[in-house]
C-alpha cells in the first residue's frame, strides 16, 4: 500500500487528486493539508511514502518544503505537480508533473517514484537539470510589481501604488521568485531583462 500525502494551497485541485488515487486499491490518502507549515506538523505523526506537492504555495517556498522534509524525512518520495513548465532546478525531487496531466501517467509516475525507487519528470528529453524560461509564466499584475521592484520601491510603496495589501503585494513577490527561480533582487532583475519584462 503507498501512503500518500498531498499538499497543495488550490482544495479543489486536492480533492480531485483524492477522488481519483483513492479508487486505486494500492494507494492509501494519509492526510492532505492547504499549506506547508500545516503539512510540516503532520509529518511529525503521520509519515507517508509519498508527497505531492506544489511549488507555488502560499506560505513557504515549495522548494523550502522539499528542503525540509528531504533533510527530516529522507525517505519520504516527492512528485511535485505544478501548473508552471519553466522549472529550472529538480533538486531534491523524485518527479515532477504538470496539472493537466492525465490519471495514466500520474499513476506511472507513481509506481515509477515509489516501486522502483525511480525519477519521473515531465520533460524526460530535455535535461533534468533545467527547463527553458517562459515569458509568459508571469501576469500582468506581477509584471507591474516586477517592473517597481526593479525600480527599488519598497513593498509598501508598492502596495499604495497599486492600491494593494501588502501581504497581497508580499504574496506576489513570493510567487515571482519562485515562478522565475530566482532568490534574491538581483537575480529578479537579471532574469526579468533578458525576458523582456523590465522596461
Amino acid at each position: 500500500m503507498i501512503r500518500v500525502a498531498i499538499v497543495d494551497d488550490h482544495q479543489m485541485f486536492i480533492e480531485g487528486l483524492v477522488a481519483v488515487l483513492s479508487k486505486q486499491e494500492n494507494i492509501q490518502i494519509l492526510f492532505t493539508e492547504n499549506d506547508t507549515k500545516s503539512a510540516i506538523k503532520r509529518l511529525r505523526d503521520q509519515t507517508p511514502d509519498l508527497l505531492i506537492t506544489d511549488i507555488a504555495m502560499p506560505d513557504i517556498n515549495g522548494l523550502e518544503l522539499i528542503r525540509t522534509v528531504k533533510r527530516s524525512y529522507p525517505n519520504i518520495k516527492i512528485l511535485v505537480i505544478s501548473m508552471f513548465n519553466n522549472l529550472q532546478s529538480y533538486e531534491e525531487m523524485d518527479g515532477y508533473l504538470l496539472k493537466e496531466t492525465g490519471l495514466s501517467e500520474l499513476l506511472d509516475a507513481i509506481y515509477k517514484i515509489v516501486y522502483e525507487d525511480g525519477k519521473y519528470f515531465v520533460n524526460s528529453e530535455k535535461e533534468i537539470s533545467h527547463f527553458e524560461y517562459n515569458k509568459n509564466i508571469v501576469g500582468k499584475r506581477e509584471r507591474e510589481i516586477i517592473q517597481l521592484i526593479a525600480e527599488e520601491y519598497t513593498t509598501e510603496e508598492i502596495a499604495n501604488k497599486l492600491f494593494l495589501s501588502k501581504n497581497t503585494v508580499e504574496t506576489h513577490r513570493r510567487n515571482i521568485f519562485i515562478k522565475l527561480q530566482v532568490n534574491n533582487i538581483a537575480g529578479l532583475v537579471r532574469v526579468a531583462i533578458q525576458l523582456g519584462i523590465v522596461k
